[in-house]
């Protein structure tokens, strides 16, 4: 009778191991389209550094820029993420075309304090290492800035946000506008990884490529690539990250496909 207790409790607690096994799909790439399905997150590039992220009941526009017209066919968002001050991360003109009723913008206070008098959504301030929780969604703000003397100008430390976010069991890194930097470096446990690579503006594809292997996230989609040369060689950075580490997936989107 004693052996019988103990195989059914061997037993049971097999199948309860089963069940609360998190499952993830292998990457699945429809050529047709512009969107990218991996699990149960739906990644769709927009433009440059504008991206819609689809999670359950959850919609996240990245830095939403294009006009309304650059958004149709996705879902009304949930939340709003912003970067920068910039104009190809802030468009106000986008963001007042949108329909914003159910959604939460999360931003730096840089951002914030551009909101003009006639345009006052629903906002969450967020600064450089704290973290927030809109919707069930994680957002942990990281830091985003220049390294180079030259380049100092374009990105100052403390103003803008890059954004890791927690979603449907995984973790994901938006770097924004910056070079790389040592808490990108120190990331951790990052499953997919948005990585800006464009000069004067950022950092080379070399130092997109050093950081990535450092920080070793399972996925890396270069984004935000186009500098005032034209468009970063993003092949050579799945070249050379694939050298350096033949684990990490480099993943390409076609972010300028109406530019």
């Amino acid at each position: 009778m004693k052996k019988i207790a103990v195989a059914l409790f061997t037993m049971t607690l097999f199948l309860n191991s089963c069940k609360n096994e998190t499952k993830t799909d292998p990457i699945k790439v429809d050529k047709n389209t512009t969107s990218t399905t991996v699990s149960t997150v739906e990644i769709s590039p927009i433009t440059h550094a504008t991206m819609v992220l689809n999670y359950g009941k959850e919609t996240i526009y990245v830095d939403p820029t294009g006009g309304k017209e650059a958004f149709e066919g996705q879902k009304e968002p949930t939340i709003v993420l912003i970067t920068d001050i910039h104009g190809d991360h802030l468009s106000f003109d986008t963001l007042k075309a949108l329909d914003l009723k159910n959604a939460l913008i999360v931003a730096p206070q840089a951002v914030v304090d551009k909101f003009p008098e006639d345009f006052k959504p629903n906002f969450n301030v967020i600064t450089n290492g704290e973290t927030s929780v809109v919707n069930n969604t994680i957002i942990e703000a990281i830091p985003m800035y220049n390294l180079r003397e030259e380049a100092l100008k374009f990105h100052s430390k403390g103003r803008g946000n890059g954004y890791v976010l927690t979603i449907g069991g995984q973790r994901i890194y938006i770097s924004g506008d910056t070079e790389d930097i040592p808490e990108m470096r120190q990331l951790k446990n990052i499953d997919k990884a948005f990585v800006c690579m464009n000069l004067p503006y950022t950092m080379t594809v070399g130092s997109a490529v050093s950081a990535v292997l450092d920080f070793k996230p399972k996925q890396v989609f270069p984004y935000h690539y186009r500098g005032t040369d034209g468009l970063s060689d993003v092949a050579q950075f799945k070249t050379l990250v694939n050298a350096g580490n033949s684990k990490i997936e480099v993943v390409q989107l076609d972010w300028y496909q109406k530019k």
